[in-house]
């Protein structure tokens, strides 16, 4: 019996670990969908339509016989230069690369000359956003007498399509996976 529920923990607490990294996080490939980390894509523009949060991932992918990603210094993305400026370098064609915290990353193609072909990357991490407030109240139905009768007025329901030009939260999305997990996990324990 003790065995049991401390394999039903252990397994409730290791899926817990790995759902939630999942719900709070998102893997965004450098370049997609029309692109990837080469001379080809321009990857300013690639950066200026995400947003990145911290905890989300970044993915490199490129033919390791003609690329590589050096993680280098503000002063390096500027210079092209990887000398005294490294962080990190990254070889194997398929490189992830987690955004630990908030602030500016750079990264560029070690090879020679490529960085100043436009094979450079700077992105800006921002800190793990705040659940959205809860919606407003729907309207309620007003109903008054009228001649007798009981006349009621509907409340007007929002269009479908100011629904969709609200769009959804990613932080609203990510704490309904969160709770899901939690609950997964309790049932787990029961």
């Amino acid at each position: 019996m003790a065995a049991t529920t401390t394999r039903a923990l252990l397994l409730a607490i290791v899926s817990t670990a790995a759902l939630l990294g999942t719900a709070l996080s998102a893997s965004y490939t450098v370049g997609a969908p029309g692109g990837s980390w080469d001379l080809k894509t321009n990857s300013t523009r690639w950066a200026s339509g995400v947003k990145l949060y911290a905890g989300d991932q970044l993915r490199f992918q490129y033919a390791v016989a003609e690329h590589n990603v050096v993680e280098v210094t503000k002063s390096g993305y500027d210079a092209c230069n990887v000398s005294n400026n490294t962080v990190a370098t990254y070889q194997t064609g398929n490189d992830t690369i987690p955004l630990i915290a908030a602030g500016s990353r750079y990264f560029i193609c070690g090879v020679p000359g490529h960085c100043a072909a436009g094979m450079k990357l700077q992105v800006n991490v921002s800190s793990q956003q705040t659940p959205p407030p809860p919606p407003p109240p729907p309207p309620q139905q007003q109903c008054r007498m009228r001649k007798g009768k009981l006349r009621c007025n509907r409340p007007a329901s929002p269009s479908s399509s100011a629904s969709a030009a609200a769009g959804v939260d990613r932080s609203a999305v990510a704490w309904l996976k969160l709770a899901a997990v939690v609950v997964a996990g309790l049932v787990l324990l029961c």
